[in-house]
């Protein structure tokens, strides 16, 4: 392990400083030469607030062994955006690199987004699910540090969710099955026991913001694809939805 690592790209949106952007390349970095060749192809995103001095969001994308990897850490303020991103950074690697484990639930780390507030949709990301057994889905969730992970379940062939929630932290939930997997996995998964709601985009979004909830899963009515409505950091909602109709 030698020298410094650069990263293949750095993007700035919102209100960010010459200081700022600079202090998260050289934390961010850090982290990345520390762990050498295990960590590569990184790609840093730093989003600030509408005012100076406000919040700030700080996203790396990177491969950790070749495996796609990232992280997202909102913070106060940039800066400590940027201290948190770098830490746990190098937590996300070191937990890849050797033996898998899941992250603690609860996780004192992440901001919960179930709060008031309605929003509105910002982005609409269309997807071709990958097919996955569950403890696969898990480990995406787990590298991709999401808070949910929308993906085609091997077993019953129905789009389902994987999320964090539940006493063990990882919780699944399909279109229709609620049984849990037939595979054996040491993962401590547990089942959403209740129906996965049909309706609307725009009833979805009434549901999100009615139980102040993080995220929605349900059933496109005109599709019938499972479909994932979730906050942004922002405030504002995002949807990734399949391609293709049942």
């Amino acid at each position: 392990m030698s020298g410094s690592v650069t990263m293949s790209a750095v993007r700035v949106d919102g209100l960010v400083t010459g200081d700022e952007r600079d202090c998260a390349e050289a934390m961010i970095g850090a982290v990345l030469t520390h762990h050498g060749a295990t960590a590569g192809d990184a790609r840093l995103r730093v989003t600030g607030g509408r005012c100076a001095g406000g919040p700030g969001l700080v996203q790396v994308n990177l491969r950790v062994h070749g495996a796609p990897a990232r992280v997202q850490v909102p913070g106060r303020t940039i800066v400590k955006a940027i201290a948190a991103a770098a830490a746990r950074l190098d937590r996300q690697v070191h937990r890849l690199a050797t033996a898998w484990e899941q992250w603690p639930w609860p996780d004192p780390e992440r901001r919960a987004l179930g709060v008031p507030g309605r929003g509105s949709i910002a982005r609409v990301k269309t997807v071709r699910l990958h097919t996955a057994m569950p403890c696969q889905a898990a480990a995406v969730l787990s590298a991709m540090d999401y808070d949910a992970h929308l993906f085609r379940d091997a077993e019953t062939g129905e789009d389902a969710v994987v999320y964090r929630s539940g006493p063990t932290g990882l919780r699944l939930a399909r279109q229709r099955v609620m049984r849990p997997p037939s595979s054996r996995s040491a993962l401590p998964l547990t089942v959403n026991p209740h129906k996965t709601p049909r309706v609307t985009a725009e009833q979805a979004v009434s549901r999100l913001a009615d139980g102040w909830l993080p995220f929605v899963f349900y059933t496109d009515q005109q599709t019938g694809r499972g479909n994932l409505l979730y906050r942004r950091y922002d405030g504002q909602l995002g949807l990734v939805a399949p391609i293709g109709r049942v």
